[in-house]
C-alpha cells in the first residue's frame, strides 16, 4: 500500500494533506507539481484542472483538496481527525466548506496580489476589499471559538486543517486585522502542533 500526494509543498491546498498526514502518522511520497514545476501530461491525465493536490492511494486517484482530506481522515483518522459522532463530524465538515466559500474566498485575492503579483501591478482596490471582507469573516470564526478549543469541539479535527492554513496567511501578511482573541488563541494552539509547524508555518510563496 502506498500514498502519493502530488503538489508543491508551498501550496496551501497541498499543506492540508501534509499536515493531516502528519497528525495521523501516514507515510507518503510527494512529487513536486504546479507553480515553477509546471504540469506533466501524466499529471494532467489524472487531474485536468491544472491545480494541486492530487492523490494516488494505491491506484485510487482523487483530486480536490478537501475531498482528499476527508478521504484520508476517514481512512486513517477515525475517532480523531474524522469524528465518529455524526454531529461533530458534520460540524467539522461545515467548517471545511466555510474555509473555501467564505474566508479563503475573501483572502485569496489579497494573497495573490501581495505575494504573487509585482508591486507595480497590484490592484489596491481589490486588496482593500479583500482585507475588509476577510476581517469581517474572521468574526464568525472568533465567535465560534469562544467556548471551544477547536472548530468542532475540544479536539482537533479535519475541520481545523483547511482554516489553519488560511489563518496562517492572514496573520503572516502585512495587512490590517481586527483583534480576534479567540481566533488568536486557537491559532497559537495550532502553532504548538509539530505537523502545523513543519508543513504550514513556512515562508509564503
Amino acid at each position: 500500500m502506498s500514498l502519493t500526494i502530488w503538489g508543491r509543498h508551498t501550496s496551501s491546498n497541498v499543506q492540508k494533506l501534509l499536515w493531516g498526514c502528519a497528525e495521523m502518522g501516514v507515510a507518503y511520497s510527494r512529487p513536486d507539481m504546479a507553480g515553477k514545476f509546471g504540469f506533466t501530461e501524466d499529471y494532467l491525465s489524472m487531474n485536468p484542472n491544472r491545480v494541486v493536490p492530487t492523490i494516488d492511494d494505491d491506484g485510487f486517484i482523487l483530486w480536490e483538496s478537501n475531498a482528499c482530506l476527508r478521504y484520508l481522515a476517514e481512512k486513517h483518522g477515525r475517532g480523531t481527525l474524522w469524528p465518529e459522532d455524526p454531529h461533530v463530524r458534520a460540524d467539522a465538515d461545515r467548517w471545511m466548506d466555510w474555509q473555501t466559500t467564505t474566508f479563503w474566498a475573501a483572502l485569496r485575492p489579497v494573497f495573490h496580489q501581495l505575494i504573487r503579483t509585482p508591486p507595480d501591478q497590484q490592484n489596491r482596490e481589490m486588496i482593500d476589499q479583500g482585507i475588509k471582507a476577510a476581517g469581517e469573516a474572521s468574526a464568525i470564526l472568533d465567535d465560534a471559538l469562544a467556548d471551544r478549543r477547536f472548530v468542532a469541539g475540544d479536539q482537533l479535527t479535519m475541520g481545523d486543517i483547511p482554516i489553519g492554513g488560511v489563518v496562517y496567511r492572514w496573520y503572516e501578511m502585512d495587512i490590517a486585522r481586527p483583534e480576534r482573541p479567540h481566533l488568536r488563541a486557537w491559532y497559537e494552539r495550532l502553532q504548538e502542533r509539530p505537523g502545523y509547524a513543519e508543513h504550514v508555518v513556512i515562508p509564503l510563496q
